[in-house]
């Protein structure tokens, strides 16, 4: 009976235990394991995906000239590739209150020039300057160079449609690379970046608010409005745009990481007057040529060719941070979560870079506080001479008076003496005729 009845048990036991479903529960632990080891294989392949080591441009030749702005809109010319990217060009103090910085920029004369800056008076009063417009249109870029406008005057934009012959080329000029961006309004890049990448920008941006940036490496780089005043903007349609009266203080430049050459984002704003952007330090440093001429070419016209000075060979001054290849992260870092270990590193370039950028504007900063003292000894010394030769006037005036005073007290006692010498003559006379008239 005992036999029969662990027979029935086991029995029932092997049913059971075939009748019930955990077999498939028991499958889906494996999947789970390498759903939670996914993040940690994730870092080994990140860790593939290096970023690009910055390359120095090569050495650019570059033609510099001074140019004789028009003082009128000149007409648009379409050029078949992009300007190459800025070149540095700190402005010297100006000689006066009324004088505006032109420059520098890139300029077309059958080939990208450089129109190297300089202070000018505007050539009447009230007139403005336009700095000079660049347009990606399709494969070719628009350009209108920089010119003075009288007062009535506003920037009318080449209309979209708009037909022109491709501008002509000198003889042995290379092309160099077609625009890469989005097409629209742009200025050239930063110093150093790669070529023929652009930045988009508003119209009336002076190129030189990108001087402080990193180079790009690619696209991404923008230009946008911070600060604008006295703005009116009439007629605006997809065939004609007129901007009047447009002062842009601020401008705000923004880039992601992918896009610049120390891979950190760029969230900057720059001051758009054109003399203060381009006083900005450099990231990459190219120093724009000095024109081996000081007589200023005219402005650009096809039918009328200027023959250009031979060019400058410029190298770029690179900082060995941007050239050293970056160091591979150790295996405790790659077995992190590579989100936090990314916003950990982003952090840490942005750190470095702000403590670059305090360490560039340190010369900078003690250069404008070296401006301001001399600006102070020079006012106290004109007010010092002023006073002297004020204190110098009043002691002439003194003495000129006091001499004045003088002669006057002389005349009197002169005339005094004299009326006392004609009274007394007068009473002699007189008692001799008195003693005369008794006889």
């Amino acid at each position: 009976m005992r036999a029969i009845i662990a027979l029935l048990v086991a029995a029932g036991t092997l049913c059971a235990c075939n009748s019930r479903t955990p077999p498939a529960p028991a499958e889906a632990p494996p999947p789970a394991d390498q759903t939670a080891q996914a993040p940690a294989e994730s870092p080994p392949a990140e860790s593939n995906v290096t970023e690009e080591t910055y390359t120095p441009p090569p050495p650019q030749p570059v033609v510099s000239v001074y140019e004789e702005p028009p003082t009128s809109q000149p007409p648009p010319e379409e050029i078949g590739w992009a300007p190459p990217p800025m070149l540095v060009e700190p402005p010297p103090p100006p000689p006066g209150p009324q004088y505006v910085w032109t420059g520098g920029y890139w300029g077309w004369y059958g080939d990208w020039v450089w129109i190297h800056g300089r202070w000018a008076p505007p050539p009447q009063p009230g007139y403005r300057w336009f700095p000079p417009y660049y347009d990606h249109r399709g494969p070719h870029v628009v350009y209108v160079g920089g010119f003075w406008g009288a007062p009535n005057v506003a920037f009318v934009a080449p209309a979209i449609g708009l037909g022109l012959a491709l501008a002509a080329v000198l003889p042995g000029v290379i092309p160099g690379p077609p625009p890469m961006g989005p097409e629209g309004v742009f200025v050239p890049p930063p110093p150093g970046s790669r070529f023929g990448l652009i930045v988009p920008a508003p119209i009336g941006t002076p190129p030189a608010v990108v001087i402080g940036s990193p180079p790009v490496v690619a696209v991404g780089m923008r230009v946008s409005n911070t600060n604008i005043t006295n703005t009116t903007i009439n007629n605006t349609t997809i065939n004609n745009t007129t901007i009047n009266n447009t002062t842009i203080n601020h401008v705000t430049i923004v880039a992601p990481a992918s896009a610049t050459a120390t891979h950190v984002a760029v969230n900057a704003t720059v001051p758009a007057v054109a003399h203060l952007a381009a006083a900005q330090t450099p990231v990459v440093r190219v120093p724009a040529p000095v024109p081996m001429s000081t007589q200023p070419l005219p402005p650009y016209t096809p039918a009328h060719p200027v023959n250009l000075p031979p060019p400058a060979v410029v190298h770029a001054v690179v900082p060995p941070e941007l050239t050293r290849p970056r160091a591979a992260a150790p295996a405790a870092e790659l077995a992190r979560p590579a989100p936090d270990n990314a916003a950990e590193e982003r952090a840490a370039q942005q750190r470095a870079a702000q403590q670059r950028a305090s360490q560039d504007e340190q010369p900078q900063r003690a250069a404008q506080e070296a401006e301001v003292k001399r600006n102070a000894a020079q006012a106290a010394e004109k007010r010092a001479k002023q006073q002297q030769e004020g204190a110098a006037e009043a002691q002439r005036e003194a003495e000129e008076r006091a001499k004045q005073q003088a002669a006057a007290a002389a005349q009197a006692r002169q005339a005094a003496e004299a009326a006392a010498a004609k009274k007394a003559a007068d009473e002699k006379r007189k008692q001799a005729q008195e003693h005369k008239t008794p006889q």
